[in-house]
């Protein structure tokens, strides 16, 4: 970026536009303009660190005023990316194809790339993105997006150490799985040990700029047969399996410890990293599986029968919403037996056909569908905890990764989002009866 266009872009906001006119969003704003014109490296280190001292001093609103700043003072110049456009049409040359490239790029960018070479400029940039996440403000969609393209690079592969958690990792680590657990919750010290026993295992993703906060994390269990339920696997007062007796290898948590990262796609990465290495440990180990929540399956039910109170499937499933108000619903015979019979090909409809998009509407299926898994089994009353009631009547899924179809279902998902599932899903899904009203539905969309 010129200095000319530079002043260009800062001409613009009339000098004194700023939301509100307070000084600390016009400091930083200087210091953000200064930083890009800077050549030298130690004066531009020093003014990164200032600039990013002075956001991190920002309150809620300043934090607003600086955001609507980036938008409006650092995007790209209309006029000239339309004047090397044309230049481009004119004359196809290499150095106009570069001109447009340089100019089509905004420039907060190369002042994220900046800001990221000063200490802790990896964490602040990504607390950025959290916090723009989280306002979920459209006008500041173009900042979310240049972050994610950037943390997207910067978090690739090659720049991520993988490591195996146990007992005798630094305690400042071990807390951390305790804080960020999000799938199923660690209730202290002593569930955290039963988790790292011999037949468990942690792994979690390490950046060098986050020094010790891990990124991702995975739990696993060494279990005989595929798990169909998650609560034996959490009981923290289980029998220790020896590890050498497992065939098993059962993928039960899966979390992301940076919500600044929510969408950087390493987690893939981590299963299939980690199934290599499990492999590698204990050869005997032939499956690897997960137990996988499904988190939107009943909003989606109570939405399908609102949408559709007529249709015979789903007014059986009507009857039965107010019933699992009970916490302990499963324990009643008839009730029990009912919801098995509605629920489960219900279930296997919703994960099969409810999209989001082209993708299916479960983000747990997205994920391990998109990592080239098989959709392997539904689990009757996989969990029974408050959490699992709520989000999906009990209901789990067994995810299968058979590492030598890994790629070849990633490939096919990725190209027609095709769903890889067992023949025992379809079938299920089939009893649903609700995918020709869903064909239909789509035609005439």
């Amino acid at each position: 970026m010129k200095l000319s266009e530079l002043i260009s872009f800062r001409s613009r906001s009339n000098g004194n536009g700023h939301r509100g006119g307070e000084r600390a969003v016009n400091q930083t704003i200087s210091l953000c303009y200064s930083l890009l014109t800077e050549r030298g490296e130690v004066s531009g280190g020093r003014l990164a660190a200032d600039a990013l001292r002075a956001y991190e001093a920002l309150d809620e609103a300043g934090r607003g005023g600086f955001f609507d700043l980036l938008v409006k003072e650092f995007s790209p110049d209309p006029e000239v990316v339309g004047r090397s456009g044309e230049a481009y049409r004119s004359d196809p040359s290499p150095e106009n194809l570069a001109r447009i490239l340089r100019v089509v790029e905004p420039p907060r960018r190369e002042l994220f790339r900046r800001l990221n070479g000063a200490p802790g400029g990896t964490r602040v940039l990504v607390e950025m993105r959290r916090q723009l996440l989280t306002a979920r403000n459209p006008k500041w969609a173009p900042i979310e997006a240049d972050l994610a393209h950037l943390l997207t690079s910067w978090f690739n592969r090659g720049f991520l150490n993988l490591r195996r958690i146990d007992w005798r990792t630094p305690a400042s680590i071990l807390e951390k799985l305790i804080q960020f657990e999000a799938v199923h919750e660690i209730h202290g010290w002593h569930d955290l040990r039963r988790r790292l026993e011999a037949d468990r295992r942690c792994y979690a993703f390490f950046h060098p700029a986050l020094g010790e906060e891990p990124i991702i994390f995975v739990e696993v269990a060494l279990t005989r047969g595929m798990s169909a339920k998650v609560q034996p696997l959490l009981d923290p007062d289980s029998p220790v399996l020896d590890a050498k007796l497992a065939n098993c290898a059962m993928f039960y948590s899966v979390t992301n410890c940076q919500e600044g990262l929510r969408g950087v796609p390493f987690g893939n990465f981590l299963i299939k990293k980690v199934a290599q290495d499990l492999g590698d440990e204990l050869p005997q180990i032939r499956t690897f599986a997960t137990v996988s929540p499904i988190p939107g399956f009943r909003e989606w039910l109570v939405a399908a029968i609102a949408k559709d109170p007529r249709h015979p499937k789903l007014q059986k499933a009507a009857g039965l919403m107010s019933k699992l108000d009970d916490p302990q619903w499963f324990q009643n015979n008839g009730v029990s037996q009912a919801a098995l019979e509605e629920l489960g090909p219900l279930c296997a409809h919703y994960l099969l056909n409810a999209k989001q998009g082209k993708e299916p509407l479960d983000s747990v299926a997205r994920f391990h569908l998109r990592n080239g898994a098989r959709l392997e089994r539904i689990n009757w009353l996989g969990d029974t905890s408050a959490t699992g009631m709520q989000r999906s009547a009990g209901l789990m899924v067994n995810y299968v990764y058979r590492l030598a179809e890994v790629e070849r279902n990633h490939e096919a998902y990725m190209k027609e989002y095709k769903v890889i599932a067992s023949r025992q899903i379809e079938m299920l899904a089939k009893q649903a009866d609700l995918a020709r009203e869903t064909r239909e539905a789509a035609s005439l969309s």
